[in-house]
């Protein structure tokens, strides 16, 4: 039986563990990298592990997502994150050097290398054939302290893309036409494997496109073959010596498998407020609209930004609409600015911002109020733009320029220009914003501001846990709701104590009182709970309230780990119904939880208050289970060898 991609790669880099469906397995991390939201407490969990080395090829720290600097909070995170990468010979990408994962597809990304970022949008390197995987920040410090990273080993799902897209078509077109197959919840537990003779008409960073917004399938990564495609655009990047053949087997089995036609696709929108709300372009035609944003990490690379400027040629922004993009790094500005697409992009009215996450993620250009945005982004949750009232559209960047110019909604196919873009040669390189490793600098003293706090101390669970139910949540809670993201609160990822007074406050505002007056409690919600950023903050915040169990009927992957690492038991439902009984502030009780720990991980839950039982699942693997005994992953990775066996 012929073997997918997907588990080569996972066979090549197993350290430990069967490769099965479900089963746990420990694999060699080659990289990693970490962004400034989240690289913060990374880098504070680094300095608790007391390493002297770290243990991976190449480590990169970014700096792309807090870089409005208002005050000294952000500033005083980015010289933290220098001094810790001064300390360990990690590579720092300073700010304004470029969007994290377009600049590691450029730079740093190797086909067949397992790369672990501390950001949900890491399988961004699944487009240049890298195992690329998104996951919380504390498995990435333990990735550079000790070299590994365990996960369950997932199902494979094998996408076909077939034929040749039209060249108005993008990769973005792709992945939402596959989010509307397969939703928000459709890729939890899968690799997202691509294949099929449409994959040749598709470039790396169309293909980086499409693995990037794989995350909002819940899929633990998405990876392409390493092809002539591959090799074309590391020849580019003046690294072709990177280059290795990659591909599944003909004869390999899948667990599922989607077909998609490119010939027939046409323009896709995802509208407000999940990425999978997905309809064709030509379905919205003529909705005025007030803002377009065009860049981050999904949608950034060169070819995009030469097909909008090839758009906005000789045109002009319309009266009502406000054109902003962003380049997704310093050395594609470089070949905008010499090329003359940026005088182009000028000229047609646009706001050129730094390289840089900016808008995605609320820091600046929020919308005003009740606007209609079109944003060649990975998510339109409500509220994340910075405006609660918006209506965010997910589109490619040849509908968000099109449709900038003509100020409503506008099918691209409808402009008959040729946007098959001629590559250069070289794309050349910029390496001023990069501070590479010294030899030995262990001594280097560590830079700490004042808003930078110690990392929350995680108390071990009792025999019993009881509390109110403080949040009744819906489906898919995002860690936005959970630890919302926007310029005001940004500055604070540095400050637990701070942010706690904000969680869960876009869902209930009273919700972190309740808790402190309670001295913790529990959480409820519906499927897919934590879905979304990879942010850790979002277990970080409610295990500094004092949360010590969440009840859900599943959860995204990253949050899972997250809750796990961090002591806080993430419980599901056995019987779905049960949540439709439950109430805020019900008082429930589980009593003897280590004897059901160590036994069947199936829990009876009394509702004192309605004087019902319901029954609840663990399912945690032995090294979960030792790391909520022990308090936390922190506490169990100190004693913890390795067992290559």
């Amino acid at each position: 039986m012929g073997k997918t991609l997907t588990y080569k790669l996972l066979e090549q880099n197993c350290l430990s563990g069967k490769i099965l469906a479900g089963e746990e397995i420990c694999l060699k991390v080659n990289q990693t990298l970490t962004q400034d939201t989240t690289g913060t407490m990374v880098y504070l969990q680094l300095l608790a592990l007391d390493i002297k080395t770290i243990q991976t090829d190449l480590s990169v720290a970014y700096i792309d997502h807090n870089l409005l600097q208002t005050g000294f909070e952000n500033a005083d995170d980015h010289a933290f994150i220098q001094s810790v990468a001064k300390k360990y010979g990690i590579v720092y990408s300073k700010a304004g050097g470029g969007i994290c994962h377009q600049v590691h597809l450029e730079r740093f990304a190797r086909p067949s290398t397992v790369l672990l970022g501390s950001d949900s949008h890491t399988p961004s390197a699944g487009g240049i054939g890298a195992l690329a995987i998104g996951c919380g920040g504390l498995d990435v410090a333990i990735a550079m302290a000790k070299g590994f990273y365990f996960m369950k080993v997932p199902k494979v799902y094998q996408i076909k893309l077939t034929g040749k897209p039209h060249s108005y078509i993008n990769g973005k077109d792709i992945i939402l036409k596959i989010l509307k197959h397969l939703t928000v919840q459709g890729g939890i537990s899968y690799i997202l494997e691509y294949c099929g003779d449409g994959i040749q008409y598709l470039s790396v960073t169309d293909r980086a496109t499409i693995t990037n917004m794989g995350a909002e399938c819940g899929a633990t990564s998405s990876i392409f073959p390493s092809d002539e495609q591959t090799l074309h655009f590391l020849k580019r990047q003046n690294r072709s010596e990177h280059y290795i053949a990659l591909t599944a087997d003909e004869d390999a089995i899948y667990d599922q498998t989607l077909s998609i036609d490119l010939t027939n696709l046409v323009s896709q929108i995802a509208q407000p407020h999940m990425p999978d709300l997905v309809n064709d372009v030509q379905s919205l035609v003529g909705l005025k609209i007030d803002q377009v944003a065009i860049g981050s990490c999904t949608n950034s690379s060169y070819s995009d930004m030469m097909k909008v400027a090839r758009i906005l040629k000789n045109k002009q922004v319309a009266p009502n609409v406000s054109l902003v993009i962003s380049p997704g790094s310093a050395n594609i500005l470089r070949l905008m600015s010499e090329n003359g697409a940026l005088s182009t992009l000028l000229a047609a009215g646009a706001r050129i911002l730094e390289s840089a996450c900016g808008p995605c993620i609320g820091m600046g250009q929020a919308p005003k109020t009740d606007a209609i945005s079109l944003r060649t982004f990975n998510r339109n949750f409500k509220g994340r733009s910075g405006t609660m009232s918006a209506q965010v559209y997910l589109v490619s960047p040849e509908t968000a320029a099109y449709s900038a110019i003509m100020g409503v909604l506008s099918d691209p196919v409808d402009l008959k220009l040729d946007l098959t873009i001629e590559q250069p040669d070289s794309y050349g390189q910029v390496d001023s914003y990069f501070i590479m490793p010294q030899e030995d600098q262990s001594y280097s003293p560590i830079e700490m501001g004042p808003n930078i706090k110690p990392l929350p101390k995680i108390s071990a669970l009792s025999n019993q846990i009881s509390g109110k139910i403080l949040l009744k949540g819906p489906d898919n809670v995002t860690t936005d709701d959970i630890v919302p993201s926007h310029a005001k609160l940004l500055p604070y990822r540095s400050n637990i104590p701070f942010l706690a007074s904000y969680c869960l406050s876009t869902i209930d505002p009273e919700f972190a009182t309740r808790a402190i007056d309670n001295q913790g409690g529990l959480i409820v919600a519906g499927e897919n709970y934590g879905q979304g950023s990879s942010r850790e903050h979002a277990a970080l915040v409610p295990a500094y309230l004092k949360i010590k169990a969440v009840i859900a009927k599943s959860y995204a992957r990253i949050h899972r780990s997250n809750l796990i690492n961090m002591c806080i038991l993430p419980f599901v439902f056995i019987d779905h119904e049960d949540y439709n009984q439950l109430s805020l502030d019900d008082d429930l009780v589980i009593e003897d939880l280590m004897i059901h720990l160590e036994s069947d991980q199936i829990f009876t839950v009394k509702n004192i208050t309605q004087g019902k039982q319901f029954k609840l699942s663990l399912n945690l693997s032995e090294r979960e289970l030792a790391i909520i005994k022990q308090a936390g992953y922190l506490n169990f990775i100190k004693h913890f060898e390795l067992d290559h066996a």
